[in-house]
């Protein structure tokens, strides 16, 4: 597939600092297709509108590289063919998506555990401090490394019920799979497409392992639920099981990861904000809304295609075409949001893109959103005088889950 120069613009990672300008020439047309690779959509409206047609599937298997012009025998990343790691229910459309996301619900929230989240609260909350405590007598540290990943790493593994003391096995495979969602244009598509295939397979064999272990032995946590307790519409099957299982524990840390990283970076760059946090923390919950706008964690969606032709903004999309949506540059819409670029933690009618929307909306966001307010408030309240080491940090290379790889900072003492 060729890539003309804005595609190229967006997966570049000199732009991974500050890709708001690339979205803002995007925005001035909202349908964008190069050569022959992907339509991309960049406008507020037109995002919201397809997240919620039913004519836009999830599923790879319904994409044609034909449709866009690219060539017929082009290969497909496709995960339909992994016996390892089937895909998991982000990626299916309905009838499968919405069975499989309700038996999953059902251990995690409402209606059978409304409080399941919320009863976490005093465990977050010291999970959060004891890492804090740990940067003293220290007066610089990596907030991504000491704090940020660790923080929502714990709490997923805690709530599937996977032993923290297994993350460096995992650790790498998340990684691999997080770079494989990466639509980077320079990179070799046979070798990452083995590196991807090869941590599927590694990460499905141990939550196999996992699962029967559950099984004989099953606890109070998610996992145990999942496969011995009857939900809705029965059970899972076990390669239903695995994939489940495989996006909580991946998805259940990656963006939680970013959330917070960002959401720190944006504080240290508005000290006045940070200042009002640490006096009033009632301010993390719409605070954490604006971060979900200004710097969401995902930026794009990648992997949508119509199921019949369909009209966007004066563009006909083919069916079967690749589409992006690129989520970040929605929430950067002058045309949707007043003075979009500022950051103001006290907007109103904050109807953000940063969880989605429509029936893939987040499945975890209730406990994103409270691991995010807990750690900021937490870290705005007890650093004292903390201040970036250097402004940009370094980033991933990683143009859909966007974020510094290391956020260093100094600080003068713990309060």
């Amino acid at each position: 597939m060729a890539h003309g120069p804005l595609l190229r613009k967006i997966t570049d990672y000199a732009n991974r600092a500050d890709p708001y300008p690339v979205y803002a020439e995007l925005r001035k047309t909202p349908v964008v297709h190069e050569e022959d690779g992907p339509y991309i959509v960049s406008t507020y409206w037109e995002i919201h509108a397809l997240l919620h047609d039913p004519r836009i599937s999830s599923d790879a298997r319904n994409l044609d590289p034909r449709a866009a012009g690219g060539p017929a025998d082009a290969e497909s990343e496709s995960e339909e063919d992994d016996p390892g790691l089937p895909p998991a229910f982000l990626k299916l459309d309905p009838p499968e998506h919405d069975r499989l996301r309700r038996l999953a619900m059902t251990p995690f929230g409402p209606p059978r555990t409304p409080r399941r989240i919320h009863a976490m609260r005093g465990e977050l909350s010291r999970i959060v401090n004891e890492l804090i405590d740990g940067f003293q007598d220290r007066d610089r540290v990596d907030l991504v490394d000491d704090f940020s990943y660790p923080f929502p790493v714990t709490v997923i593994c805690r709530l599937l019920g996977v032993p923290r003391e297994d993350e460096p096995r995992f650790h790498a495979w998340a990684d691999t799979l997080a770079a494989s969602l990466d639509p980077d244009p320079g990179q070799d598509a046979a070798t990452r497409r083995g590196a991807t295939h090869q941590a599927r397979a590694e990460l499905g064999r141990y939550l196999s392992e996992l699962i029967e272990e559950r099984r004989r032995s099953p606890g109070d946590d998610m996992l145990s639920a999942l496969v011995t307790e009857d939900g809705p519409d029965g059970r899972m099957s076990h390669t239903e099981l695995l994939s489940t299982a495989a996006l909580l524990l991946v998805a259940g840390h990656e963006t939680t990861v970013n959330l917070i990283t960002n959401g720190m970076l944006a504080l240290l760059r508005n000290p006045d904000v940070l200042a009002r946090l640490r006096a009033k923390p009632h301010l993390a919950v719409p605070l954490v809304e604006e971060l979900l706008r200004y710097d969401p964690p995902v930026q794009l969606l990648p992997q949508r295609t119509p199921l019949s032709d369909i009209d966007i903004a004066g563009v006909t999309i083919p069916r079967g075409a690749p589409v992006w949506l690129v989520l970040a540059s929605g929430n950067r819409d002058p045309q949707r949001f007043l003075d979009p670029d500022r950051f103001d933690p006290q907007r109103r009618d904050n109807q953000h893109l940063g969880f989605g929307s429509g029936i893939h909306s987040c499945f975890g966001a209730p406990l994103a959103r409270l691991e995010a307010q807990l750690a900021l408030t937490a870290l705005a309240r007890r650093l004292e005088n903390p201040r970036l080491v250097e402004d940009p940090p370094p980033y991933r290379r990683n143009a859909v889950l966007r974020g510094p790889r290391h956020l260093p900072i100094t600080l003068e003492d713990l309060r």
